[in-house]
């Protein structure tokens, strides 16, 4: 592409929040790859611990995890077999029955009527899809004596009514009334008409985990009971923009919270009323814990016991309280605290539905075949083509090529008919592994004529399912070298493909680093970037896929001549068809402030038929960001074609205006990164 290119703490919303919150960016870690379920929830089948992936096997830690009560720690229903559910009848029908199941929801179930809550039986995991599973309008409710039970992974929102302090909506995603034994895990509740949990009437040997909770009044509330017997444990959780009950513990005879990050974000229209919140006669232990922001970020009953340890408080203001004497978890259950100066960018990271649970491969792992590629000639090939090029024509399984640490200057290309690929590094780092080449678009070719933006990449991908994980893709062109040159445009990856997963890489380059296309005009090309690194200046993230950019990091860097001066998307989107989305992620680099562009309109070829679109959503955005973050291109004006922001933060945020439109609530909702991935779930 060329470059011509007043109560009131509460501040009170219009309409329903629909959306998911910011996660900063992690070192890639060690995954398993595959696929989701099954068809339908007649795929059931059994799930021995043997051979089912780790998360179906896995136990919850803290109060749940204690024998007692005739229950030996909670397990949910690995015992049972495993179904896989995108209907609210199959839902309730493995929920509610009387033996053990794992019950894999693997897309978007609508509560009928609004406020539906399923009535859990015992013995039961209840597990989002990777980032598919969401219940939406109702909830979850375990009744008196149902134990051994798993919420986890999963997405539960939008049951809100449009009345704040909602009095006759008892619409809640969790609520226990004496049950036991439960842990509710890496799950994103949001905007309820009621509680996103509430833990009632004695429901005991608890924990709560790595969930998201945010855009809810009454948030999580413990007790409505006179006795002081419940046990609970809450950790590595993150509550953001959440009023009152953070949680409120009434009559809570231990309550361990650590490690959970409470944040009331500035200019956002739900203030903190209060934060942790011990009541009663209950008994917490709190510590390492970070509160941003907050209001009364602790407080207590006279009768209550309160010992803080080791929190971090950051422009918090009104009570912090404690006193008397707490208890030692570790008499109960063992444990290590992170620091609580880590612990923001810990649930930025790791809070909320993970794409590595609730799937698994459609054949075991060990059963893909594996080709291992090293410099030092220690395995089967010395290069990564070498490797696809060992791959059969049209296969039908998937096959891991492993790639060692070391830089391979290659140009790597999978072509149309070697589908179900994955290019892994095998280091402990995505820097150990980088394949690494430097053409640009007028690059001269061997055989005459010139490379051309899409010729140039380094990586070129034409199958369907690829995967490129823990690796560096760079294109190392020198453009101050070569000012003579016509074509400076050098792609370091580009994709012609539909479903391809980039996990945990760096995409490096400087003008067209990652071109994001389909195999013609008319295919679908659905992309998902997670966990990774894109860097570069001019239209660096374009082309015509369905794109999404989550939970990644997207590096702004400056011109060959040092100057700052860019445009992050260029999208070239076909009308009726989904853009470039940019969601829960950053936007920096050390680059002169309101420099960039967010994007610009390609229209390829002048082609006005085309409608592209860029969402920028749930990011932070660095003060690189112009104030009117979109502009024109060769003659197409952005106005015309579908630029928006929705609910950014950072120092190049900013609000709604004609030159920086927002989604409104109602349109964010079709706006997730569900939509854009349109029934797919990547695998893991």
């Amino acid at each position: 592409m060329t470059e011509i290119r007043s109560k009131a703490r509460h501040r009170r919303r219009r309409t329903a929040f629909l959306v998911g919150l910011p996660l900063a960016l992690t070192a890639a870690g060690t995954m398993t790859y595959g696929t989701a379920f099954g068809a339908s929830a007649e795929d059931a089948r059994p799930l021995a611990a043997a051979d089912g992936p780790a998360w179906a096997t896995e136990t919850a830690d803290g109060f749940a995890s204690v024998d007692a009560l005739g229950q030996k720690g909670t397990y949910g229903g690995r015992d049972g077999r495993t179904v896989t559910v995108r209907t609210l009848a199959d839902l309730e029908r493995y929920a509610t029955a009387a033996e053990p199941y794992v019950i894999v929801v693997a897309g978007t179930i609508a509560m009928n009527p609004v406020g539906k809550e399923i009535k859990v039986a015992s013995d039961k995991t209840i597990v989002g899809a990777g980032t598919s599973g969401h219940i939406v309008g109702g909830g979850f409710f375990l009744g008196p004596g149902v134990h051994n039970v798993i919420i986890r992974n999963l997405t539960i929102r939008d049951s809100y009514q449009g009345v704040w302090n909602d009095k006759d909506h008892d619409f809640d995603a969790i609520q226990m009334d004496g049950a036991h034994h439960v842990w509710i895990d890496h799950n994103d509740l949001r905007n309820m008409a009621d509680g996103l949990i509430d833990s009632r009437k004695d429901t005991t040997y608890v924990t709560v985990s790595w969930n998201k909770l945010s855009r809810n009044n009454k948030t999580f509330g413990i007790g409505w009971t006179t006795n002081t017997t419940a046990d609970l444990t809450i950790h590595h959780n993150w509550f953001r923009e959440t009023e009152q009950r953070n949680p409120s513990t009434d009559n809570v005879a231990h309550a361990h919270l650590y490690n959970n990050f409470l944040e009331d974000v500035a200019g956002t229209d739900i203030a903190s009323s209060y934060g942790n919140y011990a009541r009663g006669n209950t008994r917490m232990l709190l510590e390492n814990s970070y509160f941003q922001g907050m209001r009364n970020p602790v407080t207590k009953d006279a009768t209550a016991s309160l010992v803080q340890r080791g929190n971090v408080f950051s422009g918090t203001s009104g009570r912090n309280e404690s006193g008397g004497t707490a208890f030692d978890p570790r008499a109960y259950y063992p444990y290590t605290p992170d620091k609580a100066a880590d612990v923001p960018a810990l649930l930025k990271t790791g809070a909320g539905p993970r794409s590595s649970i609730g799937t698994t491969a459609a054949t075991k792992a060990a059963a893909a075949t594996t080709l291992t590629v090293a410099k030092d000639g220690s395995g089967q090939f010395t290069s990564v083509q070498k490797a696809v090029d060992a791959v059969p024509a049209n296969n039908a399984a998937r096959v891991i090529i492993s790639v060692g640490p070391g830089t391979y200057r290659e140009l790597v290309k999978v072509p149309s008919n070697k589908p179900h690929v994955t290019i892994q590094g095998s280091g402990g780092s995505r820097k150990d592994t980088v394949i690494v080449y430097n053409n640009a678009a007028g690059t001269p070719k061997p055989g005459g004529g010139t490379y051309g933006t899409g010729g140039s990449a380094t990586v070129a991908v034409e199958a369907d399912d690829f995967q490129a994980r823990n690796l560096t893709i760079s294109n190392d062109f020198d453009e101050a070298a070569n000012q003579s040159l016509s074509g400076h445009q050098a792609v370091a990856l580009r994709t012609a493909a539909d479903k391809v997963v980039l996990d945990g890489v760096i995409v490096t380059g400087d003008q067209d680093t990652l071109l994001l296309d389909t195999a013609s005009k008319d295919r679908l090309g659905r992309v998902h970037v997670t966990n990774s690194y894109v860097i570069g200046n001019v239209d660096f993230i374009f082309g015509r896929a369905t794109a999404v950019i989550d939970r990644s990091v997207i590096t702004l860097k400056k011109r060959w001549n040092g100057t700052s001066a860019g445009y992050v998307t260029a999208p070239s989107t076909a009308a009726g068809r989904k853009g470039i989305l940019i969601a829960n992620s950053t936007v920096n680099g050390d680059v002169a402030d309101r420099s960039f562009y967010l994007g610009r309109p390609w229209h390829a070829g002048g082609d006005a038929s085309l409608d592209p679109q860029t969402t920028v959503r749930n990011t932070t955005l660095s003060a690189a960001v112009k104030t009117t973050p979109w502009t024109d291109m060769s003659g197409f004006s952005w106005k015309d074609d579908r630029f928006a922001e929705y609910r950014n933060q950072g120092p190049g945020a900013g609000g709604p205006s004609g030159d920086r439109p927002h989604l409104t609530d109602a349109q964010a909702a079709d706006q997730e990164v569900a939509d854009w991935l349109a029934g797919w779930t990547p695998g893991a």
